[in-house]
């Protein structure tokens, strides 16, 4: 099974959806994947988070903020996508089949719902865009740009 971990600053908002939204993508076309999300720093999820997830019909009850640390076996992923610049700096070194994807979101904190649902969007597109090159056998699109569900927007 591939493994993907999706990691952010402090797993709360960001990460949290992309998770969520990979889990949702990985269902809709059949493909298995195990998706994890982590922050370099744990703090909790944010509720504008929950909401604007909620209304999409995908829930984040029950998820946590959680480190690198606390997700299994946290040095054997496939894929590390880093969905903030800090975070990207953080990353730890991966071994050599660990391929690493960057893919910056500006941070919805202390915006509006309608910016939060706007980096939700994207990181649907994105995440979705993720999936169908994994299902295609295909390498994860290098950088959000190079994505072709974002670029058919």
């Amino acid at each position: 099974m591939t493994r993907v971990l999706i990691l952010c600053t402090h797993n709360s908002a960001r990460s949290q959806m992309a998770e969520a939204l990979t889990r949702a993508a990985t269902q809709r076309l059949g493909l298995d994947l195990d998706v994890q999300s982590a922050g370099t720093e744990a703090t909790r999820v944010k509720d504008d988070a929950k909401t604007v997830m909620q209304e999409i019909g995908l829930s984040l009850e029950g998820h946590t903020s959680k480190t690198l640390y606390d997700v299994p076996d946290p040095q054997n992923f496939d894929y590390v996508v880093t969905v903030c610049d800090s975070a990207a700096e953080a990353c730890p070194v991966y071994p050599g089949k660990t391929t690493r994807r960057h893919y910056p979101f500006v941070d919805p904190s202390g915006g509006s719902l309608d910016r939060w649902r706007e980096v939700r969007d994207q990181l649907g597109h994105q995440f979705d865009a993720f999936v169908q090159a994994l299902k295609d056998g295909q390498p994860a699109p290098a950088s959000y740009e190079d994505s072709p569900a974002v670029n058919a927007q």
